[in-house]
């Protein structure tokens, strides 16, 4: 089958009956089979999704498809889906089946998506590596023996192999762009808000994002305003008026952009060189296409990480307290006593990640260092918000790394927690600050892997942050 780069072209074959939407799915099911051993997907919906697809056809002969009619999606298995498993990658949750679906996956399936599989991922989103899961760690395309990033490793993975056209993931630190930098794909994290997060498990509730994997922009664009805007089902939901972004990215324009990197991350040495000079590239065609491009001094820049790892690991200890063995998956068989039931259920339940944050934001809400730690942190992620909204006041866009290194070698960090906690530290900064980012590939360094930069832009501005976009990828 042809290899399709926008979902357009999809839609156009469809419609001209070259294709079919069963044949688009049994092209995925195919690949995911020969492509089983990167470990991308934990349940592939194969059946249910030819049905669905056979269905849609029927839809798109008499005209009433909706406008994601043969879009292949993947699902990260933090996303509830009525009747399917749902685990969070933790043996936590073993045998426990969604009750309903998240607002975002509903608004797929009412524009006629197909739901192919639940993606792998680091346990309960925490991870940078996708080596945290229960069911093994995810293995990168390009070179099976490094990373696809993480947490939602599984998600980019499944787009970068084609074994779907889509993923939708989550981003609470990065867990969207990062693994999107470091398989070679577009991880659009929007705006805090702007999609509901009704039936995303939660990690950091105040930094919980749902994002979108795809390798077009095009694609991400549709998406976004399918799944994107207000929800009766979660009271945080914005109502800002959901723009069609599709439409907005289409349009033709000649406006001058300004462009802000924060000098210290290109004087930094913790930064692969490759990535400098990819920086550096771009910043000069922006500069040769009349786009004015500063560097700027961001003082609270050791600041960003740590705030972040204390308010996450906070909101972690106080979510993953529900899951107790008491209601529903894993239960200890060796417990003699409600106290040893919660004990021995969680200590075996969740894995060392996952329990090593638990206690770190137990530690930090703990009354004798509550000031100490979250409070402290809670003001200084005020300052950061403050500091990035002054610098959006007089610039369009932050250009800076997705993450320090292309993608890393399995095992290579797993002894050292603080190492794989620096490869989030660059993009963190927009989920502490609640603005949008997105991950654009960005050529290669020197071992073929990919270099992802990032954009920041600021709140609610997704449609600008896309077409500018569309423009930095096309710099030649």
């Amino acid at each position: 089958m042809e290899t399709y780069t926008h979902f357009r072209e999809i839609q156009y074959d469809l419609k001209r009956g070259a294709v079919t939407c069963v044949d688009l799915v049994q092209h995925h099911l195919s690949i995911i089979k020969n492509k089983a051993h990167l470990n991308a997907f934990l349940s592939v919906y194969g059946e249910e999704a030819l049905a669905q697809a056979a269905a849609i056809d029927q839809k798109i002969n008499t005209g009433t498809a909706g406008k994601l009619a043969g879009l292949v999606v993947g699902i990260k298995d933090v996303l509830s889906y009525k009747d399917h498993p749902l685990q969070s990658g933790s043996k936590i949750l073993n045998g426990f089946v969604a009750q309903y679906s998240a607002t975002a996956i509903q608004r797929l399936l009412h524009e006629d998506a197909i739901i192919i599989g639940r993606q792998n991922c680091d346990e309960f989103g925490m991870g940078s590596s996708n080596e945290n899961s229960a069911f093994g760690p995810v293995l990168n395309d390009l070179d099976p023996t490094r990373v696809p990033g993480g947490s939602s490793g599984g998600s980019a993975v499944a787009v970068m192999a084609d074994m779907c056209k889509v993923s939708l993931g989550s981003d609470t630190g990065g867990s969207v762009r990062q693994p999107a930098a470091f398989c070679g794909v577009i991880g659009l994290k929007p705006t805090y808000s702007r999609v509901s997060r009704y039936g995303l498990v939660a990690y950091g509730s105040s930094f919980d994002c749902v994002g979108i994997f795809s390798k077009s922009l095009e694609d991400e664009a549709l998406v976004l305003e399918v799944i994107a805007g207000a929800d009766d089902y979660d009271t945080t939901a914005s109502r800002t008026a959901v723009p069609v972004y599709s439409e907005a990215l289409a349009e033709e324009e000649n406006k001058k952009y300004k462009v802000a990197y924060i000098r210290e991350m290109l004087e930094s040495e913790g930064i692969q060189e490759e990535i400098k000079t990819a920086i550096r590239e771009k910043i000069k065609k922006l500069k040769e296409e009349g786009h004015r491009v500063e560097a700027i001094d961001f003082p609270l820049i050791d600041y960003i990480l740590p705030t972040y790892y204390i308010l996450a690991t906070a909101e972690a200890s106080s979510n993953l307290s529900r899951f107790d063995g008491v209601r529903y998956g894993y239960r200890s068989p060796q417990t003699r006593d409600l106290q040893t039931l919660y004990k021995k259920t969680r200590s075996e339940g969740f894995g060392k990640e996952v329990q090593r944050r638990i206690l770190l934001g137990t530690f930090v809400l703990s009354s004798s260092y509550y000031d100490a730690y979250y409070t402290k942190a809670q003001k200084v992620r005020r300052l950061i918000r403050a500091k990035t909204k002054e610098i959006f006041e007089s610039f369009d866009f932050i250009l800076m790394p997705t993450a320090p290194t292309t993608a890393f070698r399995l095992g290579e960090h797993s002894d050292n927690p603080v190492e794989m906690y620096l490869a989030d530290l660059y993009s963190v900064q927009a989920n502490i600050v609640g603005v949008p980012g997105i991950s654009l590939p960005s050529g290669k360094d020197e071992q073929g892997l990919p270099i992802g930069l990032q954009l920041l832009a600021d709140d609610f501005e997704e449609a600008k942050l896309l077409k500018f976009s569309k423009l930095f990828m096309n710099l030649n």
